[in-house]
């Protein structure tokens, strides 16, 4: 191994699929050997089993779609708000020192300290939900975006107002384009934040989703469909991580260059 030399997409997805491996042995290790008792962490094969019960006879499988209508509902219109307020930061100066206070310091509080709040103002439904996943990424999300924006490089806007572009121009042809690798790669990233906003969201208040089912299995120490249920967000977020990836490489070729 060499700092900084990639590897090969073969090698990549063996070496990761081996550490999920070392990962199950350890914790079959930890269970069929007795260190740990099953009322703390179930095994590996019961909760396969209770996984199976869940979506079979439970209707888990509602909870899940509940789950992702949310997350994508709340992410969304948190991206498409952040989006162009983002842009507009990076490419004015005066937008920025106008909103850039306010949103550094809304970033820092945290989502799951407006929910008792959120309940007063929109009840327990979705609305509740989806309010705080849009809190939890909207703010972080805009500023990341201005951040990359205003980062673009100087020879480029220069060379751009040398050929002629206008204002309007620079920022459609020059400054989105530039930025729309590092954007995408930001979504990308607080996708999966958002998803520890709507667990925390379910937590409370809900009648439905992964949160309400893990909130339910704690009340009975069913600590296997506890596991089941974190397994099954991580494996979400792990295929929308790689559709993003995946989407990233086709839209922007170009960025993966020396990765």
């Amino acid at each position: 191994m060499k700092p900084l030399t990639p590897v090969s997409p073969g090698a990549r997805v063996a070496l990761g699929v081996s550490f999920f491996v070392l990962f199950v042995a350890l914790w079959a290790l930890a269970t069929f050997g007795g260190f740990v008792q099953k009322t703390f962490l179930a095994d590996p094969l019961t909760m396969v089993r209770s996984g199976v019960t869940l979506l079979t006879e439970m209707g888990f499988g509602w909870d899940i779609l509940w789950t992702v209508w949310r997350v994508v509902g709340g992410f969304l219109i948190a991206a498409v708000i952040a989006l162009p307020l983002g842009v507009a930061m990076g490419a004015y100066k005066p937008v920025e020192a106008f909103f850039e206070p306010f949103i550094s310091f809304a970033r820092y509080l945290p989502a799951s300290a407006f929910i008792p709040l959120l309940i007063l103002w929109a009840g327990i439904g979705e609305k509740q939900k989806l309010a705080v996943i849009f809190i939890g990424s909207f703010f972080q999300l805009v500023l990341m975006i201005a951040v990359i924006v205003g980062n673009t490089r100087r020879d480029l806007v220069e060379a751009a107002y040398t050929l002629g572009v206008n204002d309007r121009g620079l920022i459609r042809r020059v400054l989105i384009p530039g930025a729309a690798p590092e954007i995408a790669e930001v979504l990308r990233m607080v996708l999966g934040w958002a998803w520890t906003y709507v667990i925390v969201a379910e937590l409370i208040g809900a009648s439905s989703g992964i949160g309400h089912m893990i909130t339910d299995s704690q009340a009975l120490l069913a600590t296997d469909q506890i596991i089941f249920g974190i397994i099954v967000i991580g494996l979400i977020g792990l295929a929308s991580d790689m559709l993003f990836k995946a989407a990233n490489r086709r839209l922007f070729p170009w960025a993966q260059l020396g990765r």
